[in-house]
């Protein structure tokens, strides 16, 4: 039995590929199983999902992320500790040893989108030696169709060489691992790290760069409509809920985790969900958990050896366990990626601190202060190395891993659109209540459902507000369906004391990491914590 060869108008020699052995061109998705299995790269769970394992790299590994500074980047990049430069020299000498490596091998090659917007989509190529690197492609990048497919010219290609090691003396990488954008050549080589997350955020990052200065607001954001065209974004880092809330039965899902925002309105980065999948079960979040099946990615979760059965609360290998699946396999899905301007923006943040109260609804200024500073916090004792105290964490647009850009260029854009749609912005609290970890908890899930749907509905608008003294967020007083002493953060906490002591340690947190931001408005550095 043969398997289809798909070859696009673009070949790889075309691209200075030469002497390689036949590739395995866009090759559907039970046969990348098939392959993934005959390789010995995973095995099958009893829910059909594909299991595997990345080795020490269960994350990404943003330390090890180079862009070659060349006469496309070397005025328009935010260069410093999260965009490192990397010479071209080194970068051409390094490829040519991964393309060596490469030769011998069976590679595999996914050709796709970045970007669901046909004005604005990037043509991409992924080639890769490990055949689940290649289903990963193929579930979350956008297809295309059999005819985009024969007309299809890669812009930007991907080349993951997972077992390939850098050697850092020869290749002036910092470790073996390394991630290289190059928008001269526009490709990007990954080697030394299996986590399939790369593939997808290095043209996250590519598509960070293009579109902004396009007019397009890039965003790291998931998001999802109403039966009313209300459309609604969730901004927030990993684990503070972006995937959970946007998967909702009685709303459509536009995407899980990166959108632009046109002069048309809001279309979808990707064609699958990155979903967490850590203590994952069926009744807090059904539609992820259903749409673990046949031809789903599931990364480092552990599996019982002889019924096969995913034990999602096991974090032997990581917290990080992510779940990887076509955005079709959530029911409610918006089958164009696309949809209106928003009506809400919401900034959701995990509070380990337990002082910001559970929902509140931002000024224009208090929005771009949040937006710039892209707060959450860790929880003691879910990473290697922290102590017994919560950790904070300010990554400005909530996701200043990804964004290459100066942050004041997303924040004006985000700026302008929400001021021109009239859109409202929120700041949601999915942390803890009552005192951090050790004395509190964590605000429930139904909870937090119920402050969205508040939101959704319109009814937090037309509700009392009161004004938290330190950090100045106006919060609801009452909200249906959810305890009144939880909306107010002091009422929820045994010894006041502790709690002012924990809120004004927080505020200070804020205000010493917004000082690096030296030429926003005096208006929005005032719409910070007020002591």
């Amino acid at each position: 039995m043969s398997e289809v060869d798909s070859r696009p108008a673009t070949t790889l020699e075309d691209q200075g590929f030469k002497e390689f052995r036949p590739p395995l061109w866009n090759l559907s998705e039970p046969v990348l199983v098939e392959h993934t299995l005959r390789r010995g790269e995973g095995l099958l769970a009893a829910n059909g999902a594909l299991v595997v394992r990345t080795g020490k790299y269960t994350g990404r590994s943003p330390k090890d992320r180079f862009i070659v500074k060349d006469d496309i980047t070397a005025n328009t990049v935010d260069w410093g500790t999260v965009n490192m430069p990397f010479e071209p020299a080194h970068y051409d000498a390094l490829r040519e040893r991964v393309l060596d490596y490469l030769k011998p091998r069976e590679m595999y090659v996914v050709d796709a989108y970045g970007g669901t917007d046909p004005k604005f989509r990037l043509p991409i190529r992924v080639v890769c030696e490990k055949a689940y690197h290649a289903l990963f492609a193929h579930q979350l990048f956008v297809r295309p169709s059999v005819h985009e497919l024969l007309h299809h010219h890669p812009e930007f290609t991907v080349i993951s060489a997972p077992d390939f090691l850098a050697e850092p003396a020869r290749d002036h990488t910092k470790t073996e691992t390394f991630i290289l954008v190059n928008f001269t050549r526009k490709e990007v080589l990954i080697g030394g790290t299996l986590y399939a997350g790369e593939i997808k955020k290095s043209i996250f990052g590519v598509l960070n760069t293009l579109l902004p200065q396009m007019g397009v607001m890039s965003m790291h954001c998931s998001a999802n409509v109403g039966r009313r065209g209300d459309v609604a974004l969730f901004f927030g880092l990993s684990g503070t809920g972006k995937t959970t809330l946007s998967a909702e039965s009685h709303r459509h899902l536009i995407g899980d985790d990166e959108h632009g925002w046109s002069e048309e309105g809001v279309f979808n980065f990707e064609g699958g969900c990155y979903a967490k999948a850590v203590r994952l079960n069926r009744t807090n979040e059904p539609e992820i958990y259903n749409a673990i099946r046949f031809g789903t990615i599931l990364e480092n979760v552990i599996v019982d050896n002889d019924t096969r059965i995913p034990d999602y609360n096991n974090t032997l290998l990581t917290e990080n366990t992510r779940a990887a699946y076509p955005i079709d396999y959530i029911p409610n899905y918006v089958p164009s990626g696309r949809a209106g301007h928003p009506v809400n923006c919401v900034f959701l943040t995990c509070d380990a601190f337990g002082v910001l109260p559970p929902v509140s609804q931002l000024t224009p200024e208090q929005a771009m202060y949040h937006f710039l500073s892209g707060y959450t916090a860790k929880v003691a004792g879910t990473e290697r190395g922290m102590g017994n105290q919560p950790s904070a964490t300010f990554s400005h647009c909530f996701g200043a891993p990804f964004m290459t850009l100066p942050p004041s260029k997303y924040a004006e854009l985000l700026g302008d659109k929400l001021r021109m749609h009239k859109t409202k912005t929120w700041l949601i609290n999915t942390g803890w209540s009552g005192g951090g970890p050790d004395k509190g908890n964590r605000i429930p899930l139904p909870y937090t459902r119920a402050l969205i749907d508040a939101i959704h509905d319109g009814s937090l608008n037309n509700v009392e507000m009161a004004v938290d003294p330190i950090f100045g967020l106006h919060y609801p007083k009452a909200c249906a369906s959810v305890p009144s002493e939880m909306l107010n953060p002091r009422n929820a906490w045994a010894d006041k004391a502790e709690y002012d002591k924990q809120a004004h340690h927080l505020a200070k947190l804020f205000k010493d990491n917004f000082a690096k931001f030296a030429n926003v408005s005096d208006a929005i550095r005032k719409a910070g914590p007020l002591v």
